[in-house]
């Protein structure tokens, strides 16, 4: 088996698309991130996983504070810009939730603070208990074997 393969089957599971915020001493840092899932009810968690080389990483567990921000299928702009490695803060405009940076016209806004943390492989595992969130009518934006897609149409009810 090689890396390759795995990723393509790793690829066939459809994914929404999130941006992780955080701010640390005036500064913003963000990252595209796909690998996101809610843990528990009771206590609400969720957990994200991050490159162990990530900047925003870094600055979560710096601050012990991050946002979860759930995109839409008009946002794959925002995606593409915090997924690249020379990524900037600086000409995205972003709202505030309890004073954390958020960013406008998501789905979700979810604020946590960094519950645990765990190690594995080339990415770090981060644990988020949930403290506030917010969120909003709209389609999700999709990841799929590499690529943007989004919802043609809403499947019945579960």
């Amino acid at each position: 088996m090689d890396e390759r393969l795995f990723r393509d089957a790793m690829g066939k599971f459809a994914t929404g698309v999130t941006v992780v915020v955080t701010e640390l001493n005036g500064e913003i840092f963000a990252a595209t991130v796909n690998a996101f899932m809610s843990v528990s009810l009771n206590p609400m968690l969720i957990l994200i996983s991050l490159n162990k080389t990530s900047q925003t990483l870094n600055k979560i567990k710096q601050r012990g504070l991050f946002t979860v921000n759930v995109l839409n299928k008009d946002q794959i702009n925002i995606s593409n810009h915090f997924a690249s490695k020379k990524k900037s803060t600086k000409e995205i405009e972003f709202d505030f939730l309890d004073g954390m940076p958020v960013i406008p016209n998501t789905l979700a806004q979810i604020i946590c603070t960094v519950s645990s943390e765990y190690e594995e492989g080339d990415h770090v595992l981060i644990v988020g208990k949930v403290t506030n969130l917010q969120i909003f009518e709209g389609e999700p934006l999709i990841f799929l074997e590499g690529g943007y897609r989004t919802l043609k149409e809403k499947p019945g009810q579960a």
